[in-house]
């Protein structure tokens, strides 16, 4: 889910990225990709079991956006009938504090940052070869 291409060019046979890092503030964001329920559990109606989510992390570096994500699930337990909102009242506030709470987001985070880092320094790179091949 890249949006950002890395032009690699060479000088003296070393290769150069076209962008220079200047570290800006990285947004992290969650998308909830869907909600996977139990119809009826403990006399409950349509009860989350799984939530489905990516986390979004966006950098933009020398003008231009590096977006990277990471997809997962989350279990939830069976709530009780106090703490209980039915699905159509749940928000997306509510299941993304779910997340927050339920989850490590700083180790997340950091995985995501390290996407981008290694998407502005990349740590293997394909070069061209030094000799020409015969066509064929």
């Amino acid at each position: 889910m890249d949006r950002l291409y890395v032009d690699l060019t060479t000088h003296n046979g070393n290769p150069i990225g076209n962008l220079k890092q200047n570290k800006m503030s990285t947004t992290y964001q969650w998308i909830i990709n869907e909600l996977s329920t139990a119809p009826s559990e403990d006399g409950l109606t349509d009860v989350v079991k799984v939530v489905h989510y990516t986390r979004t992390a966006e950098q933009f570096v020398g003008g231009e956006p590096i977006l990277v994500s990471s997809y997962g699930t989350m279990g939830c337990t069976t709530p009780s009938e106090t703490d209980f909102t039915a699905y159509p009242d749940l928000t997306q506030a509510q299941v993304e504090g779910w997340l927050d709470a339920g989850l490590d987001v700083p180790t997340i985070d950091a995985n995501l940052d390290n996407q981008i880092e290694n998407i502005i320094n990349p740590p293997i790179i394909i070069l061209p070869l030094p000799w020409a091949n015969p066509t064929i």
